[in-house]
């Protein structure tokens, strides 16, 4: 999707991915995220690809598809990814001990810890050790020796081994130290020369790299605590690269995601991808579980795997359907910003379209389709898989108050879903312009409704 910045707002929209990149759009500048970047990919070929607002609201600069992001615990599935690699070549095996294979981590208190229950977070590690305020900046990043430190003190072993799902960092940070002491590469080597260069993936790396600075998107503060948002400097993460370093754009890390869907073998063969994906814990009961790097998601009857991210300043999400085969990726540059909400989004829009019953319409409907606002807020009419529908765009669900519209003539619609709180039953009359465009519709309670200015959500979000 490369159209200019107000046309991606603009109806009509062809297709259900279409309307949800305007989704996106909508929602970035309601909740004042200053930029969000997408890429949605089908059986591996790209469909979608999307930059909306600022890749700096202080220089004003403009969010754009090649900007960089920092993944954060994306890293996480792809340390699994390399481990994996290297149990399938015989060079470590899951229950492998840390002691063992980082001989100055014997007789630590996390030492009998195995790489299978780091990888599931299950070896009861703490998480990002006593003096967390590297996650805010008031420090450096742990490096090797500090992480050595971290694994030797009796704080370490918060738990015993398979007590409890217990997410952790810093045992992401050991495993980092096992890739190394096995294979002579940092993690961030070993990405570059077993995952990124073998998929040909120039913007997918381990660790920020300072040469190409400008090509990052800035991340910036939240709104919780200051009604305007600061720049975030961007820092290396040093001996949590394996846990949190990571970069990539959301083409490329969509592509990476492709590469553990079924049938691809390009990164691991069938036996490893089934071990990436086998459940090992039960994060929250029929919604979420967590695999080796790998979150399990079920939203809107849909099984999904995946991670998110979560850096200084930006906040990241990938859902990957192994079964439709489809990966999609949201990258947000805000430590507020919902991309795990947004990317959530195009599932629930999925499922409305496929579970829709109502009459379907033809592409002539395509003139009805638009965003309108009015006293009480904005909403669209969109065409989703041959159907109409009225959505609220402001809703964090675009699923959850979508009303189904049908036809009745060539400048009305009949509201015929809803949860009857709506105008169920009732019609929504069009006014259309002398070149076939609406230029108002009398809708919901017979309020009148006229087309939103587009270009309003290209302004900054302050």
């Amino acid at each position: 999707m490369t159209a200019g910045p107000a046309s991606r707002h603009a109806a009509p929209w062809p297709g259900l991915e279409d309307y949800y990149a305007a989704w996106v759009a909508y929602r970035r500048w309601y909740q004042r995220v200053p930029g969000v970047q997408l890429a949605l990919r089908r059986h591996g070929d790209l469909a979608l690809s999307a930059a909306f607002g600022h890749a700096d609201l202080a220089a004003g600069t403009a969010l754009t598809e090649d900007h960089l992001f920092r993944i954060a615990s994306h890293s996480k599935t792809l340390a699994a990814v390399l481990v994996l690699q290297l149990v399938a070549d015989g060079r470590l095996r899951l229950d492998d001990r840390l002691g063992e294979r980082v001989p100055e981590l014997a007789g630590a208190p996390v030492a009998d810890r195995t790489v299978g229950e780091l990888l599931a977070h299950g070896g009861g590690v703490i998480r990002d050790s006593e003096d967390g305020d590297f996650w805010q900046l008031h420090r450096p990043f742990p490096d090797r020796d500090e992480l050595l430190r971290i694994a030797r003190d009796a704080s370490a072993a918060t738990l015993d081994r398979n007590e409890h799902f217990k997410y952790s960092n810093i045992g992401y940070g050991l495993l980092g130290l096992v890739l190394e002491a096995v294979t002579g590469e940092t993690y961030p080597e070993r990405l570059g020369s077993h995952v990124a260069r073998p998929l040909g993936l120039a913007n997918l790396g381990g660790e920020f790299d300072a040469a190409r600075a400008g090509d990052y998107a800035a991340g910036h503060s939240g709104l919780a605590a200051g009604r305007e948002r600061r720049v975030i400097e961007h820092v290396d993460t040093r001996a949590l690269a394996a846990a949190t370093g990571s970069y990539a754009d959301a083409r490329d890390l969509t592509a990476f995601f492709t590469a553990l869907l079924p049938g691809h073998h390009d990164l691991l063969d069938a036996d490893s991808l089934r071990l990436l994906r086998r459940p090992h814990w039960t994060v929250k009961e029929g919604e979420r579980r967590y695999a080796l790097g790998t979150f399990l998601d079920r939203i809107a009857d849909t099984d999904l795997f995946g991670h998110t991210g979560g850096y200084p300043g930006h906040i990241t999400c990938t859902f990957a359907d192994p079964a439709a085969g489809w990966v999609l990726s949201v990258l947000t540059n805000a430590i507020d910003g919902a991309a795990g909400a947004l990317a959530g989004g195009f599932v629930r829009l999925r499922r409305l379209a496929a579970t829709a019953e109502h009459a379907t319409s033809d592409d002539a409907a395509a003139r009805f389709t638009g965003r309108f606002e009015w006293l009480w807020g904005v909403l669209d009419v969109a065409r989703l898989d041959g159907r109409l529908f009225a959505l609220h765009p402001g809703d964090a669900d675009p699923a959850e108050g979508a009303a189904a519209l049908e036809v009745v003539d060539d400048r009305t619609l009949r509201i015929v879903g809803g949860r009857g709180g709506n105008s169920y039953g009732e019609l929504m009359r069009y006014d259309f312009a002398a070149d076939g465009t609406p230029r108002s519709v009398r809708g919901d309670s017979g309020m009148t409704m006229t087309p939103l200015d587009p270009a309003l959500l290209d302004r900054p979000a302050q």
